[in-house]
Parts: structure tokens; sequence; C-alpha cells
């Protein structure tokens, strides 16, 4: 079961990357980034998130503030394989289990699929560090767009066992 969600939040991701690429080419030379060609129009009134998004959410958000051990030394790189799998499986549950409409359901894509990514590099390549910094950039275009009480609330210490067990 829980491969079957990583399948299918993958043919997501790898299906909104292929219909961007599939869109006007001249289109991004007007953007900076990628993500920012990725990311819809901030709201003049933020949406307000299901509760699955905001669970899904804060799941992401407490895994990528632990991968900061990870991005300073201080956690070893299995931990850190996990923190990126518990990125993913909280992605895969807001891609299974959100129901918003379809503007907060694209602007939320724009966040999601470059999370998964990283998440992603990072599983693949636990060298590439730079994914942490990939995530948290991602996650924090969150608040621009949903207003999500609590969100600024610190997230919830934890003391983690930084060698392997």
């Amino acid at each position: 079961m829980k491969a079957a969600r990583i399948l299918l939040a993958s043919a997501c991701a790898l299906g909104l990357a292929t219909a961007a690429q599939a869109g006007p080419q001249h289109a991004h030379a007007e953007h900076d980034s990628h993500a920012a060609h990725a990311a819809t129009q901030v709201p003049a009134q933020r949406w307000t998130p299901d509760a699955p998004l905001r669970a899904g959410m804060r799941r992401a958000h407490t895994a990528v503030a632990e991968l900061a051990h990870y991005e300073m030394g201080h956690m070893s790189a299995p931990m850190a394989v996990d923190r990126a799998t518990e990125v993913e499986s909280a992605v895969t549950y807001m891609f299974a289990n959100c129901k918003l409409s379809a503007e907060p359901d694209a602007a939320l894509h724009g966040i999601l699929v470059p999370l998964l990514t990283a998440a992603q590099a990072l599983k693949a390549d636990p060298a590439k560090v730079s994914a942490v910094a990939d995530m948290r950039a991602a996650i924090a275009h969150y608040p621009q767009y949903f207003d999500d009480p609590g969100w600024d609330k610190p997230v919830p210490a934890e003391h983690v066992m930084h060698d392997e067990p």
C-alpha cells in the first residue's frame, strides 16, 4: 500500500513536470527560476487548508526542520534518508487525501512537487545535502498561499539520536 502511494505521488510529480515542459517555452524566459514558473499567483486572501493538508504539511515541516542537523553534519546519512522518506510519505498522504478547489490545488502542487523532488533526490544521493535547502524553500511558500492557524508556531522540539542505532 505504501509503495502504491509513493508510486501515485511520483506519477503525479512526473505528470506535472511533463505538462510544464509541454507548455509554451517563451514563458520560461520571463521567470528567474523554475520554482517561480510552477508557482501560482499569491491570492489576495489566503486559502484555508483542509485537515489532511494541515497534518501533512506539519509532518513534512517537522522532518525538514530535523534535517538541519544533517546540514550541520550532526546526523547520519541513514537518518537523513529516513527524514526524506517521512517527507515523501507526507506528500503522498497530501496528494491522496487533500480535497481542494482548483486554484488552491494548483498552488499546492507548486509546493509539493518541488518538495517531493528534493526528498527523492536526497534519498537517491544522501551526499546531496543541498536537497535539504530545496525542501525548506518549497515549504516556505506554504504560508504565502494558505492561512494555516498555528503554522508560525515553532516546530516541536524533539531530540533525536544523531548516530545510527
